[in-house]
């Protein structure tokens, strides 16, 4: 087995001892600094490949408080403030975080900014409002009595919000806030470039740059109380300015107003139905940021080095699933593991030459602190992500931090040392070839491909309190032996349904991107749908699919799940529930007491009919239903929050709904917290156990014979065909 390699080291300063010994027990051939760590010379002299990491936008002081109108923007929405007379105030940032952001008073207020009457949603003229600039506060005149008032207003970002969360994480004193700078404007572009160019004469040792990231941040605004407010990884908030939107204006022939950004209080949330406006102003971005990106990956190449792009920070506008990524001619993009998901968010990544996964835990106070055990944490995110490996291999692996905390903790040591061998060994064994897939999976949602494997998160790895059911899907597919793949409404109305797909999930709550929104008014994508199941396609829906209310339906496909949803119009309309059904072939392994967790409950789901087969039908409302629909299925799940079992359960789903029920048993494992990778041209497969525990469990192979596993915890086992 192979020893060395495919791993990436974070190191700092005087530490060059401690890191040459680390690097040979966790086999690094790489080394990177962090963000608040450096390089020293002794450290560079180890002779591995050198990561650095650069950050276009921030960390020159020198030249943006020279140029403070040329910092990034965000439009801002004030709080709703109450008209109890003819005339109200309205204080801007008695919400948001001062030493974070400043409202812009250089652009003309009235020509940026909006107020808007929230009891009508009417634009408040020009005429009844100013600005008092001493106090950052709106004066209303003319208001209507009883009425809500907001204003939404364009304000610079004077810290860095990634370097202001680790300085605060960190508790990094007095250290001098970092202020980023937005290339949009010539003078800061021109001087973004001529900095790089500097750099990288400057940095013969580097072999890699790693980019962390471009030019616009996510969108991550903080209270008054140092608190996270407004959190998005999709948001593109934080990417306006006057000039932007002038240009905008140029080219699209039509004005962004405030509220297209501010989106009554949303901020354009990835959960919200995307509207025109949103769509052209990313399309508009993109093309910005990926032209300016592919120069600076052009000036990386011609000085003989790699450039590498982080997945996170910084990342708004390169849209890596969008077409055209590729041209950008980046060698790798490296990202944040937190679980299977977010692991094949950066595997699938089209257009690259390798990917590379920053796993957890990050090598922060926060988590390396006397008394807590490390460790576990780091073997857990291994497990989640080694099943998503088995499907979608990265190339690469590696921690950041500081090297010096995850050092005084030996067993941690340990652990990452067993975690880089058995990554190298799965390399070495595979050929970095995925496993078989055997069904072929699409989710349908608004965004399609633009957002492969990222619904239904805050951030990496970090689904919505309310969302667990929705994003345990995700989780449950990364990992599962069928290939996935992400479709748009869009994609249907033009170009129909790939005659490939075995199986079609649409899930989300009700009026989001993710289960469709006014998209189910268009009779053209239900007819493609309905056809395509009667005539023999599997239709999943989770929780509130296909929901708009309209013509007497809730559920606008209920006649293919079988299953509609009370949105107390029809309360006088008896509902009849047919008996469960205590044994089939979706059930086939849950537990002898027959419970599932499907999380958040899904109120008032009913039966349209008899003929409907009830699996799980609780306290009033239908958890699981399967409809047979010409020839085809569908199929109806409130939600599966992640477990094996609740993994094992979908993909029984998955075989059922697509009539492929005589090919589940090959490459099946009897116990669900194992799971079982086939690599047919390399005529080997593994076992996994995905727990902390010992496990046994029946394989059952191509041939229909079966070989038994006795597993240790986290334990993977490989056998040859």
């Amino acid at each position: 087995m192979t020893t060395t390699g495919r791993f990436t080291l974070p190191s700092e300063e005087n530490y060059a001892e401690k890191t040459k010994e680390l690097a040979e027990l966790w086999g690094a051939d790489a080394i990177r600094n962090s963000d608040g760590t450096h390089l020293d010379e002794a450290v560079l002299s180890l002779g591995k490949k050198v990561y650095s990491a650069y950050f276009p936008t921030r960390a020159h002081n020198e030249w943006i408080t020279l140029h403070m109108d040329e910092t990034p923007q965000v439009y801002l929405l004030s709080d709703r403030i109450l008209a109890e007379g003819e005339s109200v105030d309205i204080p801007l940032m008695a919400k948001f975080y001062e030493e974070q952001l400043k409202p812009n008073r250089d652009a003309d207020p009235h020509r940026y900014w909006e107020v808007v009457d929230r009891t009508t949603g009417e634009i408040v003229d020009t005429a009844q409002w100013e600005l008092d600039e001493h106090e950052d506060i709106v004066h209303i005149s003319g208001a209507t009595p009883m009425h809500e008032y907001t204003a939404a207003f364009m304000a610079y970002i004077i810290w860095d919000p990634v370097e202001m969360y680790n300085h605060l994480t960190n508790d990094w004193g007095d250290k001098e806030h970092e202020i980023p700078f937005d290339i949009y404007h010539e003078a800061t572009r021109n001087f973004v470039f001529d900095t790089f160019r500097k750099w990288l004469k400057d940095n013969p040792q580097t072999d890699v740059v790693r980019f962390t990231t471009f030019f616009y941040q996510f969108t991550l605004l903080f209270d008054e109380k140092h608190r996270e407010k407004i959190v998005d990884w999709f948001g593109c908030a934080c990417t306006v300015s006057p000039k932007a939107l002038d240009d905008f204006e140029a080219k699209y022939g039509y004005r962004l107003r405030p509220e297209d950004f501010v989106d009554e209080g949303s901020y354009n949330s990835a959960w919200r139905v995307p509207r025109k406006p949103q769509r052209d102003w990313i399309d508009f971005l993109s093309e910005f940021v990926r032209a300016n990106v592919k120069q600076l990956v052009d000036d990386t190449h011609a000085a003989g080095k790699e450039a590498m792009m982080f997945l996170g920070d910084q990342w708004i506008g390169t849209e890596p699933y969008k077409d055209g990524f590729e041209k950008l001619g980046l060698d790798a993009v490296v990202g944040s593991v937190g679980d299977g998901t977010t692991l094949r968010m950066i595997a699938d990544i089209p257009g690259v030459r390798y990917t590379e996964g920053r796993f957890l835990p990050y090598f922060f106070p926060d988590t390396f602190y006397e008394g807590n055990d490390p460790s576990i944490e780091g073997l857990d995110n291994w497990r989640k992500a080694r099943r998503a490996i088995l499907r979608s291999p990265i190339s690469r692996m590696g921690y950041g931090g500081y090297l010096s905390l995850a050092a005084k903790f030996p067993k941690f040591v340990d652990t990452v040392t067993h975690i880089a061998d058995e990554f190298r060994d799965i390399h070495e064994r595979t050929g970095g070839v995925a496993a078989e897939g055997e069904l072929n999976v699409a989710i349908l949602n608004c965004w399609g491909k633009m957002r492969s494997w990222m619904a239904f998160t805050v951030a990496h790895a970090l689904p919505n309190k309310q969302t667990h059911s929705y994003y345990g899907i995700l989780e449950a597919l990364s990992g599962m032996r069928v290939n996935v793949r992400f479709i748009s409404f869009d994609d249907i109305r033009e170009n129909g349904i790939d005659e490939d797909i075995d199986v079609i999930i649409n899930g989300g709550p009700v009026q989001t991107a993710f289960s469709g929104g006014d998209v189910w008014a268009d009779p053209n994508i239900v007819e493609t749908l309905r056809a395509w199941v009667r005539n023999g396609g599997a239709l999943v829906g989770v929780g509130e699919p296909t929901s708009l209310a309209r013509q007497g339906r809730f559920f606008q496909l209920a006649d293919v799940f079988g299953v509609d949803e009370e949105r107390f119009q029809t309360l006088s309309v008896d509902k009849y529930f047919p008996q469960t059904v205590e044994k089939h072939f979706i059930t086939a392994d849950v537990p002898g007491d027959g419970s599932i967790d499907f999380g958040e409950p899904i109120l008032n789901t009913y039966p349209i009919n008899e003929e409907v087969t009830l699996l799980k039908a609780d306290d009033g409302q239908v958890q699981l239903a399967v409809n047979e629909y010409g020839k085809g299925r569908g199929v109806y799940v409130s939600g599966l929050p992640y477990s094996a079992a609740n993994a094992r359960l979908l993909e029984r789903i998955l075989f059922f709904a697509s009539h492929n029920e005589d090919k589940y048993g090959a490459w099946s494992s009897s116990n669900p917290e194992c799971e079982v990778a086939y690599f047919p041209d390399r005529h080997i497969y593994c076992v996994i156990n995905n727990t902390e525990e010992p496990q046994t469990t029946e394989v059952t192979l191509a041939d229909g014979g079966t070989t038994r596993f006795e597993l240790e915890p986290s334990a993977i086992a490989w056998r040859e065909v």
